[in-house]
């Protein structure tokens, strides 16, 4: 459920804002929210602070663990940083060296203060680039003397015994040899390698390292926070946000430190930040919605409990596979004997193993393992699966595939009409006082009027598993809803939807035909398993051969994960976020609940 929030309005004396402040960040209940734009020349240093930390962190993040240093932290970070300037000039020395050793390579290995040697004695000597298809016009007196080339161009030496110039690109004559390049660069590369072995010996202070920069992060917002105060005389002020189940803390603490405050409701054309809490069994969830980056705005549904629910039987439908589920079961677990005490890592692992039950269970009742033909399983798995939706026939014993696509793609879209139902159901509730509701009475009634629209259209009367609606029926509940929807439209005074009312009915229509892509790329991910497991078949499981199936099968099945993985995040979470989310009225528009708060304790040096 999204956190009922009210609004704060705190006032002290400028004398008492460091403490003030202080008290905030410990009762953590705090939204802050700028009174002006924050600026101060403090505040410019405490970023750059931070990015200065910053840099050190994510050098040493990427850096397999090592034991810890027992470095002061006040001379880590600087330590870091000393560390990446050093790499940077050996890079760019290198980079540099490198450029010059090719652009001087067709040359040759020749030493430079030869022709120093030669300028002394009188003799200029030059080098020159010349294009293999045009010959430049050489002065009277200068001598050419062809060194290399290549496709395109001549590398030559032009001396005389005076000044001259020849209408071609003149190549700077090097400050050392090739040779001598060469081992420079050598030694620069070793240098390098030295730095990343330092970097390495760092590599055991990250936790020190993130401490450091959760502490240059509170620097920071404890800054924003004092810089964006209002201010009149000698009065400062603040104003936020904050759950209203927590008002009787900030008014005890006002009162103890003599603060003025005021509590107000939230307005109507005020947007609070959004505050989450939800049953233990919903919190898995979290872990897409942090992913994907959204949040529903304060005055939205909170959608999570649905979103996980239905998340899981897309998930199911799209992978569709028993021993992937199984696989992926196992993963998870790992995973969570791996991550054992890292609270970050449970819900994302808690999410897959909900997921991956439901993908085994759907696996289960449709004798998909791996891609292998039902009739080639063990009769005891053939006596799970669900004659439904396998297709098999009463009456013949026989299993038919176009029966069993079009049992799924009914079940599909009885998904999807559910699924829309439920939010406008849930709309309805909310707006029962109001003559608002009776629109979404209206999208009940033309959502399931179109809903046997479709099973007409896409599998056929023949096939469809239920007795259809005479159309005369299906007409009259879209008739019936439509006028329910207009009759709200006109009472809410939205004109405008009066003009878009027949494209939002397609829309509807559109929305339901929609979830037959949970049928579609279901099948597509058993059909690329198959064709991987007849193609390991035909080399053989015998010898060398039985080699080759191996990486086949096990090339073609990874594949086909990852490919499985993406449809989830396409489609699986479009269908909650965009379908569902439209009827529901959810627009995913808010904005995290962030209190003033210390994101570690100060450090102990």
């Amino acid at each position: 459920m999204i956190v009922k929030m009210k609004k704060l309005t705190l006032l002290c004396t400028k004398a008492q804002q460091e403490q003030t402040l202080g008290k905030l960040q410990e009762l953590e209940v705090v939204h802050v929210e700028h009174v002006q734009a924050p600026q101060s020349s403090a505040l410019e240093k405490a970023r750059n602070h931070l990015q200065y930390v910053q840099r050190a962190q994510e050098v040493l993040t990427a850096r397999p663990d090592a034991d810890p240093t027992g470095k002061d932290p006040d001379q880590l970070v600087d330590s870091v940083w000393e560390l990446l300037q050093k790499e940077k000039e050996l890079k760019d020395s290198l980079q540099a060296l490198e450029h010059e050793c090719e652009r001087i390579a067709p040359f040759g290995d020749f030493d430079p203060r030869s022709l120093i040697k030669l300028g002394e004695n009188g003799i200029v000597a030059k080098l020159y680039e010349f294009p293999i298809k045009e010959e430049p016009e050489v002065p009277e007196g200068v001598a050419i003397s062809e060194i290399g080339s290549d496709k395109t161009n001549r590398f030559v030496l032009a001396v005389a015994r005076e000044d001259f110039s020849i209408s071609a690109h003149e190549v700077r004559v090097p400050d050392q040899s090739h040779s001598e390049m060469q081992r420079h660069i050598e030694k620069t590369k070793t240098a390098i390698e030295k730095t990343e072995a330092e970097f390495q010996k760092y590599a055991g202070d990250k936790k020190l390292v993130d401490d450091i920069a959760d502490a240059a992060a509170d620097t920071v917002r404890y800054q924003e926070v004092q810089d964006g105060m209002g201010a009149e005389s000698a009065i400062v002020y603040l104003k936020g946000f904050y759950p209203a189940e927590s008002e009787s803390n900030i008014e005890a603490a006002a009162k103890d430190f003599g603060w003025g405050f005021q509590f107000d409701e939230v307005a109507a054309d005020e947007e609070p930040p959004t505050l989450l809490r939800n049953p233990k069994w919903v919190s898995p969830i979290k872990a897409v919605l942090d992913v994907i980056g959204v949040v529903p705005g304060y005055k939205e549904l909170d959608v999570s409990a649905l979103f996980l629910i239905f998340l899981s039987i897309f998930f199911a439908f799209l992978i569709g596979d028993a021993g992937y589920g199984l696989l992926f079961i196992g993963l998870t677990l790992f995973g969570k004997v791996k991550s054992k005490g890292k609270a970050a890592a449970q819900p994302g692992l808690n999410l897959l193993l909900i997921m991956s039950s439901a993908c085994v269970i759907f696996g289960v009742l449709t004798g998909n393992y791996f891609g292998i033909p039902i009739d080639s399983l063990p009769n005891a798995l053939q006596g799970l699966t669900s004659d439904f939706m396998t297709g098999l026939s009463a009456e013949t014993g026989l299993r038919d595939a176009t029966t069993s696509a079009n049992n799924v793609m009914f079940i599909c879209f009885v998904i999807g009409a559910v699924h829309i139902t439920i939010a406008h159901v849930w709309n309805f509730i909310r707006k029962i006082n109001s003559v608002a509701c009776l629109g979404d009475l209206g999208w009940i009634l033309t959502t399931w009027a179109l809903f046997f629209l479709v099973l007409e259209m896409v599998i056929g009367i023949d096939a469809i598993p239920v007795p259809m609606m005479p159309k005369n029926i299906l007409g009259g509940l879209v008739g019936t809803g439509a006028v329910l929807i207009l009759i709200s439209i006109l009472a809410q005074k939205n004109f405008f939807g009066i003009v878009t009312l027949a494209l939002d009915l397609i829309n509807n229509f559109v929305d339901i035909i929609s979830y037959v892509r949970l049928y579609a790329v279901g099948a597509a991910s058993l059909a690329i398993a198959a064709a991987f497991n007849e193609m390991a078949i035909g080399v053989g499981f015998s010898g060398v051969g039985s080699i080759g199936a191996a990486f086949i099968l096990f090339l073609g099945h990874g594949l086909n994960i990852i490919l499985c993985a993406m449809g989830i995040l396409v489609h699986g979470i479009r269908l909650n976020t965009l379908e569902f989310s439209g009827h529901a009225g959810v627009e995913w528009g808010g904005h995290h609940f962030n209190p003033f708060k210390k994101q570690t304790e100060t450090l102990n040096n």
